[in-house]
This record gives structure tokens, sequence and C-alpha cells, in this order.
């Protein structure tokens, strides 16, 4: 079977709660950042939580429900425990429309999970235990499933795990052997700023083809506090870069081209968590089907604005409905 996009990530059930700017402060969390954290850690932030809500995740996760509810095909690999979190991960991602079938673990260690504390201002904090996630590995790779999708897409995030590394490597080799594209996201600044010279060399060999960032994952890799400066530096290290702006809409380049999509309209921001993954999701389905730059932004954005409209990463409505009566796509 051909998919549109196969997804490669970090397999974490999202616990999401609200909370005030005074929780942030006692519990030593950084606001707006992604903390890895230990299973100590992990349990002592829980053990605090108000009322929360679970659900599968993972930026690539997200990716791949946001194709599936554009009416794209996706697929996704990730490692998951054969624990209760890990039977929420598969529920939840399979319920979504995309095709995951990685063998899990049986034993130590635990599904990852990521603890969200959404504030006031809309601004999530993630403190994540990766657990089962570093045990993704080359095995775990479906080799039909990656030499059929039309573009393999994987998180900046899961260069951390070492074994990961050879998993999207192999993906890619497949990929790339039989006339497909390879795509990735720089994630945050902190993993640019791990893995800066891995991603730019990623990039300039050719293994990846487009890169999704915002604009502080952009100006961290080229190092620069010139916007115009980054744009010019990634249009000449891969083939297409799709950077978003929040409110500014994003810029899409591919050599000499350069693209301006505006922000979609909202009514009320109520949870960041996603916006870039649902960006990305937008993109790649227009893309897949052989749409032109301004239109897979435009869907980037209207998937991304609708989905800050709302707790949670996991679109609530379908995106493919909405864009339909947006006008940018037909019934």
């Amino acid at each position: 079977m051909t998919h549109d996009v196969l997804c490669i990530g970090n397999a974490i059930v999202d616990i999401i709660a609200r909370c005030e700017d005074d929780f942030i402060h006692a519990n030593d969390i950084i606001k707006g950042a992604m903390n890895l954290i230990d299973a100590g850690r992990a349990e002592l932030l829980y053990s605090r939580m108000g009322p929360a809500g679970e659900a599968s995740a993972g930026r690539a996760g997200h990716t791949a429900a946001g194709v599936a509810s554009l009416g794209g095909s996706a697929a996704y690999f990730g490692k998951v425990c054969d624990d209760a979190l890990g039977a929420i991960f598969r529920h939840d991602i399979r319920a979504q429309g995309v095709a995951f079938d990685t063998t899990p673990l049986t034993g130590a260690p635990p599904t990852a999970r990521s603890m969200i504390f959404v504030t006031p201002d809309g601004q999530r904090s993630m403190n994540t235990y990766l657990g089962a996630c570093v045990e993704l590995g080359p095995e775990d790779v479906e080799e039909e499933k990656a030499a059929n999708a039309r573009v393999t897409y994987f998180e900046g995030y899961l260069w951390d795990p070492p074994r990961a590394k050879d998993a999207i490597r192999k993906s890619a080799d497949i990929a790339h052997a039989n006339g497909r594209e390879v795509s990735m996201t720089l994630s945050d600044p902190f993993c640019v700023d791990r893995y800066r010279d891995e991603f730019l060399d990623l990039m300039r060999s050719g293994t990846v083809n487009i890169v999704f960032a915002n604009e502080d994952e952009l100006l961290s890799l080229y190092q620069t506090g010139s916007f115009e400066a980054a744009l010019d530096a990634i249009r000449a290290d891969c083939k297409i870069a799709a950077v978003t702006r929040s409110e500014k809409g994003s810029v899409i380049v591919r050599g000499a081209e350069t693209v301006v999509v505006e922000a979609a309209p909202i009514r009320e921001l109520v949870d960041t968590t996603g916006a870039g993954d649902l960006y990305t999701a937008g993109f790649l389905y227009g893309y897949t089907q052989g749409h032109d730059l301004a239109l897979c932004g435009k869907l980037g954005s209207l998937a991304a604005a609708i989905v800050i409209q709302q707790i949670g990463p996991r679109p609530q409505i379908s995106l493919r409905q909405a864009a339909i009566d947006a006008g940018l796509i037909r019934a």
C-alpha cells in the first residue's frame, strides 16, 4: 500500500492539564519548552497535576493524525511498551486512521509520557519521560511502508536516542532508493543546539529534502539574529524549507522561489500544543497531493489555526471538511 506520509517519532502519551503561572514557578518548570525528565520527576509532577486528559502524542504522531484528518493516508513508526499507556497510544492513533504496527516492548522501560501544563496565555510547558521511546531501532523499520510512502517524515527529537538514528537512516535509504523524499522538523531550539552539525549534514548531504522549522529554530540553526540571513542559508541547504512565524504566518523557500503565507484567523488562542505539527500535516498533505507551495502553506496554516483553538494537539473536527469549507480543496 502507498501511504502519503510515513511519520517516525517518539511514541508518547500526553497528559495535559491547565495550570496557573505560579504552579510553573513553584515546580521549577521551564515555561514554553520541552524538558526531558527521569522517571522520578515524572511521578512527582503527575502527583501534583490537576484534572488531566490523556491522548497519544509525540510530534510526528500529531502530524500523522493531521494528515489522516485531511483525508490523506498516514503511517507511523514509534515504540511503546505493552502496558496501559501503550494501549492508550495504540488505540488513539489507530482510531485517527493512522497505520501503526510497530511491535511493542514487553517489560521495562514503560511507555513514554509527557506532562503538559497549559497556562492561561496558551503556552504549553512539556515535561517528557522518554521511556520506551529510546528502544526504537532499525529492526522496527517496516520496509514496505518506507519504500512506498511518498514522503517519510521524522522529528528532530529522535536524534536523542542513538538507535533511533539508525532507524531513520535506514528508512531514508529505503525511501531514496525508491524515488521518495524525506522530511524532518527541527523540533525546538534546544534540540538544534545539541545536533546543529548533524542536522546541517542531513540537509546538505541530501538525506533530508524538506525541512520544517519555526523562526527561533531557524535562527538557532544558523546562529544568527537575522531572519533574512538564516532564510538565505537554508534555501541553499535543502530542497524546500517551511518556516513558521506564529501570528506572522509562514515563509516557504525552494531555490530562488519564496512564498509568504498569512496566518489563518482565529477567534481565541487556547493552547499552542501541536501548532507546528499540524502545520506540517497540512503542508505535507498538500505536497503529496501535488499542490503548489502556496496552497500547501495555506493548508498548514488552517490546520494550525484549528488546533490552537482547542485543548490538545489532535484535531477535534475534520480538517478535511474545514479545508473544503475554506475553499482550499474540493469535496
